[in-house]
């Protein structure tokens, strides 16, 4: 895979190794709520990938996106329960319509600079969020307002209605999602567009003397990662049957996305992995155990790691991991095979 082309053999080994443990994973794993832990994680690992396409390459701050999960959402499902319309068909249709929103918010707010993007992102989602729960109808399309749309689980459904009868279906639909999306962040990082973006996120001024359109890279960013980010509200909505303006579009997912980010390490492939594997399960059992008494308290968690991360590793989790694998896992297995004969490999 050219995904791997330069690697060390250990990578590679452990990269292969991972990947046919997570597919295995389902058929070891009997517990429903485990699994549904599991999902979540590679979901939020999904939805932080694709913000990271704007929030991590294109050097802003996006605090809104949740709006684009709630538009991909609200698409899909409608054209189901209005026209009946496949879900998998209307995924797409919803990842089109939050690109084309993107780019219009896009246009004036990514001119912006600092806290001034992050709170004109606020400020959109959260319009986005009460505008969707003060309609109950468009057209012919029944919005209900904060009550929320329900589909109907139907017994003995085909593949086109995107309902599965056990969790094992929508782990492997969210696990292939994520497997694609840091895909297309490899690509893009050793693309022309990413090496543009890189440029103008770190210095724009510099950048644009050069003759680099810093604002039309930053807009092709976050057409992709609005339509990205939409794909997963899709997913959300098939996998719950369930929801409304305040859990699809909230500025608490918002921010859960943005920590996530943070945390693992913006601008990063495997950041986002990190980041919801640490958070999401602390965000899950915390719902679990004390949502009833403490609602809430996964953010104010999510605000203390935070800190502590920043003061330590402001580059993320995903630098010290990196330092462990260059400074003793590769050079570790690069004395072994050295000592079975075989050459030791430089690192790119």
């Amino acid at each position: 895979m050219k995904l791997l082309r330069g690697q060390p053999p250990i990578v590679k080994v452990l990269t292969g190794l991972l990947l046919a443990g997570l597919f295995l994973l389902p058929t070891v794993v009997s517990s429903p709520t485990l699994m549904q832990i599991l999902i979540l994680v590679i979901f939020y690992a999904y939805l932080t990938s694709s913000w990271n396409f704007v929030g991590g390459f294109a050097g802003v701050l996006p605090l809104g996106h949740a709006a684009f999960v709630g538009i991909g959402a609200y698409t899909s499902t409608l054209l189901y329960l209005t026209f009946g319309l496949s879900p998998w068909f209307g995924m797409l249709a919803g990842g089109l319509l939050a690109a084309l929103i993107g780019v219009i918010i896009g246009l004036p707010t990514l001119k912006l600079r600092g806290a001034y993007f992050a709170l004109a992102t606020i400020a959109v989602g959260e319009g986005l969020r009460v505008l969707v729960e003060n309609v109950e109808q468009v057209g012919p399309f029944a919005v209900r307002g904060p009550k929320g749309l329900l589909i109907n689980l139907v017994p003995h459904a085909p593949l086109s209605v995107f309902q599965f009868q056990g969790k094992a279906p929508y782990y492997y639909i969210i696990l292939i999602m994520l497997l694609a999306v840091l895909y297309l962040t490899q690509r893009m990082m050793n693309s022309k567009i990413g090496y543009y973006l890189a440029a103008g996120g770190e210095e724009p001024e510099a950048a644009e003397a050069l003759g680099i359109k810093v604002s039309r890279y930053k807009l092709i960013a976050m057409a992709i990662s609005c339509f990205l980010t939409a794909l997963g509200g899709t997913f959300y909505a098939q996998m719950f049957l369930y929801f409304n303006p305040k859990s699809i579009m909230g500025i608490d997912l918002s921010y859960e996305i943005a920590f996530i980010a943070l945390i693992g390490g913006r601008g990063t492939i495997l950041g986002p992995v990190l980041g919801a594997l640490l958070l999401r399960p602390v965000s899950e059992l915390t719902r679990i155990y004390l949502s009833a008494s403490l609602p809430g308290l996964h953010l104010v968690i999510y605000g203390l790691i935070l800190i502590v991360v920043m003061r330590y590793q402001p580059k993320g989790l995903v630098a010290p991991v990196k330092q462990l694998f260059e400074r003793h896992i590769i050079p570790y297995f690069d004395k072994r095979r050295a000592k079975n004969g075989a050459p030791a490999e430089e690192t790119d």
